[in-house]
């Protein structure tokens, strides 16, 4: 992500900020265009399928955006399915991946018409199962295998080893595919394994993806044709400079290419961060300066239920202040108003010196910000702002008061169970 004088995407943030009131998200629809159009062009000479995976951002204007570069969706939950279809994403671009699919969630997806199913547990098997039949569709499934992969990430978004809760053993992968006969209204076909998020090596990914080639080959030979094999998502990106060292879109397209150099069906990617994430930031004012006995704190009127990741995994993202001017720097712990101890965007940052009203830039949030944000302390949900060549286009206004508290109720109508 490149911010020249103020300006992101042609559009000056001092300016922005002066119409809308902070905080908020801004995110750059050339940023987003340009990595959808690298990873593409990775792909080139594969059959090839990119489901953005929805979880990341799920604001409909950035979906839409996905949908009009042909990009589909890696869903987890009958809203992210609604959202996708809202925006323009078919329904035949569409997987459903998850734990705890519900049966309601399953009839939505099969009568939408969903792609694939990426099936997480025997019970969910014969669920879909039951729920095709009922409704006299054939269900197009893969079986999502946990290769046991340390993916090196933070074991909060480790997703690919034994103790995690998703997927199956490929002893149980096996045995599924044995199970044709109990299964008329399944066509177990595919095969998904992810192994985690924000993933800075490959060789995780090459373990991973070679553990599904060689599985795939054994069920060929048995005379199981499988048509998919998802490599799901995990690709890191730069939160902290000179720190993080993401992997070249291109050498994973290599190792993509030389593992599956055989394999006769369709890939398919589920990025999500490394599509969003450096394409966002969020904005936000400083309140005051607190100084204490043996530290300094520069509050701000951004709070962790905007930007949750500092306070769940001690994320980095860099707090940079726009106010232009030359000052010495100074050391601060970067602070929200929530009353938590956990409130904290940084902790000991060196910046230049900061006052009240001064407007600061939080990096590389367009991935796991908006979409996990909440309304704790009663704070509305946060505006977002699509920028795109020097316009802006107001994608989500901020939250009222009013549409907070739209679903409570007092307790006046008392029934009995």
């Amino acid at each position: 992500m490149t911010v020249s004088h103020h300006f992101f995407d042609g559009v000056d943030l001092q300016a922005l900020a002066a119409q809308m009131p902070t905080p908020f998200y801004a995110y750059s629809a050339s940023a987003i265009r340009q990595r959808i159009a690298a990873l593409q062009d990775t792909l080139e000479g594969l059959d090839a399928r990119i489901c953005y995976a929805v979880k990341a951002n799920s604001n409909t204007a950035v979906l839409q955006l996905m949908a009009r570069h042909g990009v589909g969706a890696d869903i987890v939950s009958a809203g992210e399915l609604r959202r996708s279809l809202r925006a323009g994403i078919e329904a035949s671009r569409i997987v459903f991946s998850g734990v705890g699919k519900t049966e309601a969630e399953i009839v939505e997806a099969l009568q939408a018409g969903v792609w694939k199913f990426n099936v997480e547990s025997r019970d969910e098997l014969f669920l879909l199962q039951q729920v095709a039949g009922r409704l006299g569709v054939t269900a197009h499934a893969a079986v999502r295998i946990n290769p046991d992969v340390d993916a090196g990430t933070h074991e909060k978004i480790s997703t690919g080893k034994q103790e995690n809760k998703f997927g199956v053993s490929i002893e149980e992968a096996r045995e599924w595919f044995s199970l044709r006969e109990a299964l008329p209204d399944v066509r177990l076909n595919g095969l998904h394994a992810h192994i985690g998020s924000q993933i800075l090596s490959l060789e995780p990914f090459r373990r991973a993806m070679q553990c599904m080639a060689d599985f795939a080959r054994e069920l060929a030979a048995a005379g199981h044709r499988l048509r998919t094999i998802d490599v799901g998502g995990g690709l890191g990106v730069t939160y902290r400079t000179g720190h993080d060292r993401p992997i070249a879109v291109e050498s994973y397209g290599a190792v993509l290419k030389e593992v599956f150099t055989d394999f006769p069906g369709t890939l398919i990617l589920e990025p999500g961060r490394w599509l969003v994430a450096e394409a966002g930031v969020l904005l936000t004012r400083a309140i005051r300066v607190k100084a204490a006995a043996n530290r300094t704190f520069l509050v701000v009127d951004a709070a962790m239920n905007d930007l949750l990741r500092p306070a769940m995994y001690e994320a980095w993202h860099e707090i940079v202040p726009l106010h232009g001017k030359q000052m010495r720097e100074v050391r601060y712990d970067v602070v929200g108003p929530v009353c938590e101890s956990s409130d904290t965007f940084g902790v000991d940052r060196l910046m230049p010196e900061c006052e009240a009203g001064d407007l600061l830039m939080i990096t590389n949030a367009g991935a796991y910000g908006a979409s996990m944000s909440s309304t704790y302390n009663s704070r509305p949900l946060t505006p977002e702002v699509l920028l795109d060549r020097g316009r802006h286009a107001v994608i989500r206004r901020r939250q009222t008061f009013e549409e907070m508290i739209a679903g409570e109720c007092m307790a006046e109508a008392w029934e009995t169970a």
